[in-house]
């Protein structure tokens, strides 16, 4: 079975929320809240590519997804639903703006326009700054083939537009995802 337009992904581990953590061997729930977007699994197995897909995508590669794929609502009566991404049992519709990273062959590929940058810790100053990571900076993490062909590196150290980055936790790092056009400098 696959879809004209869509990618057929079920979650990793067989779960939509990745709200548990095991502490001394027990495993221990962290949150309880659907609402929480921090909470929600965000990475998928790709069990179809979709029809005539000629991309580097497979079958059995890991999609780094947006929060809502996977998540349950309530409706107006609250009563649970799944979300419009939801097909049957454990598997899920992704279309190409839902999702932003891939795994092939054990490395992560940025998709599209994206990229994504490891924030940086707050540099020596005169002025006293209240937090940890210097803002609108980081170093190129992951970086797509746009930026690549405007001189940008693996490792250069950038700026981007204020309110454009969208925090993640890939494999325990902390990355903004950032759209291509929002690195504003090469420092």
């Amino acid at each position: 079975m696959q879809s004209p337009f869509y990618f057929i992904a079920k979650p990793i581990n067989g779960k939509r929320y990745d709200n548990t953590r095991d502490i001394g061997g027990i495993e221990l729930i962290v949150s309880t809240s659907e609402e929480d977007h921090k909470f929600s699994n965000r990475y998928a197995e790709v069990v179809e590519v979709p029809i005539g897909y000629t991309g580097p995508i497979e079958k059995g590669n890991t999609l780094l997804v947006h929060h809502n794929v996977f998540k349950f609502y309530n409706d107006m009566k609250g009563r649970q639903k799944s979300g419009k991404s939801f097909f049957t049992d454990d598997l899920f519709f992704i279309d190409d703006e839902q999702f932003f990273l891939f795994k092939k062959d054990g490395e992560w590929n940025t998709h599209s326009k994206y990229c994504f940058v490891k924030p940086i810790p707050m540099k020596d100053s005169f002025i006293d700054k209240s937090v940890k990571e210097e803002p609108l900076m980081g170093t190129m993490r992951y970086i797509n083939e746009n930026l690549i062909n405007l001189g940008v590196k693996l490792g250069d150290e950038v700026c981007f537009t204020p309110e454009s980055e969208y925090e993640f936790t890939v494999e325990g790092e902390k990355l903004y995802r950032v759209f291509d056009h929002q690195i504003t400098i090469v420092l």
